[in-house]
């Protein structure tokens, strides 16, 4: 929400941020960031103040529904409009990113559910069923904002995969904290194998240590390492050649080699490996060439860790508040706007590609459940592989897009001596 004020506020000095003095989470967040806001010019005030309440001249439950921004010139921003604001003055990146047609809507939602969910009276702040305690969201942000600061003045290269990192470690706390506020139990050694031994999301079966159905064949040990053996080659031995054609073909092939190593080896030898200890991990990557829909590729066979995570904390509540296409769109957001940080923030370039990137797959999934998508025969067969394929992978350089390869994977590939 935007509005206009053009009483007491026209002779203020500085840009007021108003939050809720009575919610503790609110007030803790106002207490973390009061130094970086101060820093760019603000101020913060409680919406409780005699100023603030003045000012906005309010009733008392749409005042303290949201966080607000009052400008020196009378300007009031609210909810989701606030953050972009602030945005635009402490990351010019995230401001180019909200000017995407449809980011906004999507973010007025998601503010929206959350504040409306919100238990600020208890003093809890926390989203019943849903969502762990507020402290422990707090590992996310920290960490993604002190691999910002410090960014800077790394490599590009070194720069994405601490944000990768610093993204990756933050989930992964917040998916145990999630389980054990549930009363599960579980010993030290079975944590700290999930927070640092497993690539997985799925805390709840980890923690259970629910049995694998069958230990892991010799044919899957062979597959998987000669997955790694194929990586390889492409990144050390196709990649010079490639090089020598077009640096973006280079970029190209060394990142399927990585994919190679990485996700379909590396990362399966150790589902396999636990597997072998008795628990039931289960491969990130199933078999995604295979899918029929754009559904099943980013529901059930790409990357599962990412799934299970949005589905946990996006969809399910965002589907009960605002429905499931629009939760639909906003977990496709998010995954944009996340893929945009580590992607086009350390190439310093390509900003909105990513995202743009992602919200067409949400369409495309929205697409397929459509009565004309059906009767093309999509979302299934024959049909539904050719489409899934060309939505996938047809507008792909708009996800790894060229400042990408030339400033980020490029110098990563001469640092391992692959080039």
């Amino acid at each position: 929400m935007t509005t206009e004020i053009t009483d007491s506020l026209n002779t203020a000095s500085r840009d007021w941020v108003c939050y809720d003095a009575e919610c503790a989470l609110c007030g803790r967040w106002a207490e973390r960031t009061r130094a970086l806001l101060e820093k760019h010019g603000f101020v913060l005030l409680p919406l409780q103040s005699a100023p603030v309440r003045a000012a906005l001249r309010l009733p008392e439950d749409e005042l303290l529904a949201e966080m607000r921004v009052v400008t020196r010139d009378g300007r009031v921003f609210g909810g989701a409009d606030a953050l972009v604001y602030l945005g635009g003055f402490i990351s010019q990146p995230i401001s180019l990113l909200t000017r995407i047609p449809g980011t906004k809507a999507l973010l007025r939602i998601g503010y929206r559910f959350l504040a409306s969910h919100r238990n600020c009276r208890t003093g809890a702040c926390r989203m019943p069923g849903a969502f762990p305690r507020p402290a422990d969201w707090l590992p996310l942000p920290a960490l993604v904002l002190a691999t910002a600061v410090i960014g800077r003045y790394l490599p590009a290269w070194l720069y994405m995969w601490l944000l990768a990192l610093a993204l990756f470690a933050g989930c992964k706390w917040l998916c145990l904290q999630r389980e054990l506020a549930k009363g599960v139990k579980a010993g030290l050694e079975i944590k700290l194998g999930f927070l640092f031994g497993w690539i997985g999301m799925d805390a709840a079966e980890f923690l259970a240590r629910k049995r694998a159905a069958q230990p892991p064949r010799a044919a899957e040990w062979g597959f998987a390492t000669l997955k790694i053996v194929m990586g390889a080659i492409l990144l050390w031995t196709v990649t010079r050649r490639a090089l020598a054609v077009n640096d973006l073909l280079a970029g190209w092939t060394a990142m399927v080699g990585l994919i190679f190593i990485l996700h379909f080896g590396l990362f399966l030898w150790l589902a396999l490996a636990w597997r072998a200890a008795g628990f039931k991990a289960e491969p990130l990557m199933r078999a995604p060439l295979l899918a029929r829909s754009l559904g099943e590729f980013w529901g059930d066979r790409w990357n599962t860790a990412f799934n299970q995570l949005a589905t946990t904390f996006l969809f399910r509540p965002l589907r009960r508040k605002a429905g499931v296409r629009e939760a639909t769109m906003f977990v496709f957001l998010i995954s944009g706007l996340v893929h945009d940080l580590v992607i086009s923030v350390p190439a310093r370039g390509g900003y909105g590609l990513p995202t743009l990137y992602f919200l067409l797959q949400g369409m495309g999934v929205l697409f397929e459940h459509t009565r004309f998508a059906r009767r093309c025969g999509l979302g299934r067969g024959f049909r539904g592989w050719v489409f899934t394929l060309i939505v996938t992978a047809g507008p792909v350089f708009w996800l790894f897009h060229p400042p990408f390869i030339r400033n980020v994977i490029l110098p990563f590939l001469k640092c391992i001596g692959a080039t």
